[in-house]
């Protein structure tokens, strides 16, 4: 069934075939030799010379003269086509073609144009020669073939009778004689038709081209797709086509071109292109298109290219009929094939079914004029081409889009699978590491003996070190997938510097270390910003600095550079005189998991994410980490950063107020309801608030809490969100929903940031992150207890 589209474009070309057909009608045409064109209008258009010419086999007259011919014949026309004497004419051979016209008086300057011929030809007018493509002769020996149409001006002093001799001659095809009409008419138009379609041959051969290179290159730093690459080739190949056929605009800029050499890049050309067609399409649809199908219709062309590889033009070119009919099956089948695709919408395949249909119509277009059925403009077969390629354009373009697309998705799914199972992984490390950092602070706090105590620094230690990897991590996952948001809050730099350094103290002094801290006396103003942020870049700096440096010092410096009155300008830096960095790696050490060479990394450990996730944090501020380092020297890590200005003053740094003074009971008297199903985690708990005076019951889960819970008694509820029976999550909305205002603390393994939004939408109240130390957990606790009963008890 044909489509209303290609229906209207059949019926277009009929009827434009049809009207030339009636202006060529018009048009007189040559009979027993003679062409008059007495009567004809050349101004501005052209005459065919075409009718029946003298015909001299085995001849080669220079000039009219009074022989009889030996036959009247239709010019052009194959030799094959031709009779004399009643017997067909053989392919190979040389002849001569004789006519008179006469011309008009009321003429205009004329020129000709001729076409080329198999395989050789000299063109006489008057007895001179105004045309020639290569050399005629009686033999193969003396002669040589050449093909090129030439546009040539005609004398303008011409008598209004015009004698023309055509010599030709063909010792290498398997066809002989003129098949190109020529033409004769208006100089200026006949010229100015010939720039026109060499315009469009080379145009149209450099988009190819061109087109054909950005697909390879597509191919080439892309996914690798096959379907591009052949279609990539298949243009750059099928580009010589139309400057090396036709027309042969190539051969009209290079004169010397081998005949021998273009007829056979002409017919590869071909057989290459269409192969390379078959495996375009068979790669853009292979569900579509049938595997053995492809390989037969490529196996053809290639024996077709073996053959016109290894024998003479006059064997590979009697085939080439056969071989455009094999053409145009491959091709209907590509269209069969993309059909299918459309049919089972496939990417693109709306677009590529109707280019495969249009490059159907070209090369009926193309093989009409071949075989001189019709004749159709060049400005038809070259909109027909742009169309074609166009369209392939698209349908590759298509399934490009739909690659990068799937492809995106994946990555997507990837990093969403990256993060929930990290996200799980951090869970399932922070649980017993909860229990491990818990325990350690208890043993730490029951005066254990010297060598203990120790021990226990380097179990929490190292605990804690364990506990800043999966961090480190985590947060660099977070900001790749920009899920980090910067805070603008108040807070106190100096305070949070003095608070880095105080929690490196016992690292440098086990390293000898002089850990020091320089401070400008004018940051005395709180600033707004992320504390939480510039607490994990100083601490990330001041910690990397410790654990490259075997000897001397390591500063961490705070300067107040610019002043406004809204504002502050800030350079923070840490110096070092550790092992330094040379310059040619001070630029990797910022990528992630990487550091100055693979001995830093077994020498000092670490994963190589400190420094990456502190440039990181950084840029999203829009500020610059910096160095300055020398090897063996040290080096110097710092950035400035502008921070608004509070009107609140700087408090000095006074301890923690909800846990300063002697009383080591500040929980005494308040009843807290324990929902933890991990036993350790349970011990854990339970022994640090007990140790503070607090009253704890246990439930496993979150039906055993609701159950248990009584608001007469309870004063707080901590309470883990990954729970067997009943989760965290919907124990503290069933409770909510009975109108229980008491606080609830999330205890979770789980980052803030993943849990937040689940967790106040249930109603908890805060939450406090595992592993916790006693201070954290008790300094939470302290911001829910009412202080009223803390103080009824203590009285």
């Amino acid at each position: 069934m044909k489509s209303p589209l290609a229906t209207k474009i059949i019926l277009c070309l009929l009827n434009f075939q049809l009207i030339c057909g009636s202006l060529a009608a018009q048009q007189p045409e040559a009979r027993q030799g003679l062409l008059d064109l007495r009567k004809t209008n050349l101004s501005g258009t052209s005459a065919r010379l075409s009718g029946e010419w003298g015909f001299y086999w085995n001849r080669l007259l220079q000039a009219q003269n009074h022989l009889p011919a030996q036959a009247w014949v239709a010019f052009p026309s194959l030799w094959k086509n031709d009779r004399l004497q009643g017997e067909p004419l053989a392919s190979q051979g040389f002849a001569s073609y004789t006519l008179r016209i006469l011309l008009p008086q009321d003429r205009p300057a004329l020129a000709m144009e001729v076409g080329d011929v198999y395989c050789a030809y000299r063109l006489f007018a008057n007895g001179r020669i105004i045309a020639q493509n290569g050399e005629v002769g009686e033999s193969a020996d003396r002669a040589k073939p050449f093909w090129s149409t030439q546009t040539l001006a005609l004398s303008e002093t011409l008598p209004d009778t015009l004698d023309l001799v055509l010599q030709v001659c063909n010792f290498w095809h398997a066809k002989g004689g003129p098949y190109k009409e020529i033409l004769l008419g208006d100089q200026k138009r006949l010229f100015m038709k010939r720039s026109r379609e060499s315009a469009y041959d080379l145009i149209l051969a450099g988009c190819l081209f061109m087109g054909g290179l950005f697909f390879l290159g597509l191919y080439l730093f892309g996914r690798n797709d096959k379907a591009t690459l052949y279609f990539a080739l298949f243009c750059m190949l099928y580009s010589y086509r139309m400057v090396g056929t036709d027309a042969y605009v190539l051969h009209s800029l290079f004169t010397d071109f081998s005949w021998f050499v273009s007829i056979r890049l002409e017919y590869v050309s071909l057989s290459l292109s269409v192969a390379l067609f078959a495996l375009y399409s068979k790669h853009l649809y292979p569900e579509d298109a049938h595997a053995l199908a492809m390989k037969m219709m490529v196996w053809l062309c290639g024996l077709y290219t073996v053959v016109i590889f290894f024998t003479p033009p006059w064997i590979f070119t009697r085939y080439i009929d056969v071989f455009l009919i094999c053409m145009f099956l491959c091709i209907a089948y590509a269209c069969f094939v993309y059909f299918r695709a459309a049919l089972n919408r496939r990417s693109g395949s709306y677009f590529a079914l109707i280019s495969s249909v249009m490059m159907i119509l070209i090369f009926l277009l193309i093989n009409l004029n071949y075989f001189g059925v019709a004749a159709f403009g060049k400005e038809m077969i070259f909109g027909g081409y742009i169309a074609f390629f166009f369209l392939q354009s698209l349908a590759l373009s298509h399934r490009f889009a739909g690659t990068h697309k799937r492809a995106t998705l994946q990555a997507q799914q990837g990093l969403k699978a990256k993060s929930e199972f990290l996200s799980t992984m951090s869970h399932e490390i922070r649980t017993p590491l909860n229990a491990v950092i818990g325990m350690t602070h208890l043993l730490l706090n029951n005066n254990p003996r010297e060598d203990q105590h120790k021990d226990l620094d380097v179990l929490l230690f190292s605990a804690n070190n364990l506990l800043s990897i999966v961090n480190n991590i985590l947060d660099f996952t977070k900001i790749e997938e920009g899920k980090i948001q910067v805070e603008q809050i108040v807070m106190d730099l100096d305070a949070i510097a003095r608070h880095i350094i105080a929690g490196f103290r016992s690292a440098a002094a086990e390293k000898k270390i002089d850990l020091q801290l320089a401070l400008d006396p004018g940051l005395n103003r709180k600033i707004l910003g992320d504390p939480t942020r510039s607490s994990q870049v100083i601490n990330n700096l001041v910690h990397n600095a410790i654990k490259f440096t075997s000897q001397g010092w390591v500063r961490l410096s705070l300067h107040a550079e610019e002043w406004t009155s809204h504002s502050v300008r800030v350079r923070i830096s840490v110096e070092d005189t550790g092992i330094g960095i040379p310059k040619e790696k001070q630029q990797v050490i910022f990528e992630r998991f990487t550091q100055a060479d693979s001995s830093t990394s077994r020498s000092y450990g670490g994963t190589g994410l400190g420094l990456a996730i502190s440039k990181k944090i950084l840029e999203l501020q829009g500020v610059e980490l910096q160095l300055r380092s020398e090897p063996n020297r040290g080096s110097v890590f710092y950035f400035m950063q502008t921070f608004p200005i509070c009107q609140e003053q700087a408090m000095q740094p006074e301890g923690n107020p909800c846990l300063a003074g002697d009383d080591d009971k500040q929980l005494r008297g308040v009843s807290i309801l324990l929902v933890e199903d991990n036993p350790l985690n349970v011990l854990v708990a339970q022994t640090i608030l007990e140790n503070r005076g607090a009253s704890v019951e246990v439930a496993s889960n979150g039906q055993e809490a609701l159950d248990a819970f009584d608001a007469n008694r309870h004063q707080l509820i901590l309470m883990d969100l990954q729970m067997p029976v009943m989760d965290g999550y919907r124990a503290a909305k069933m409770l909510r929903s009975r109108g229980e205002t008491v606080p609830i603390i999330a205890l979770t393994a789980n980052m803030p940031q993943e849990v937040a939004s689940d967790m106040y939408a249930c109603g908890i109240t805060d939450i406090v992150v595992k592993p916790f130390s006693p201070e954290n957990l008790y300094r939470v606790i302290l911001n829910y207890v009412d202080p009223n009963i803390r103080r009824a008890v203590n009285q």
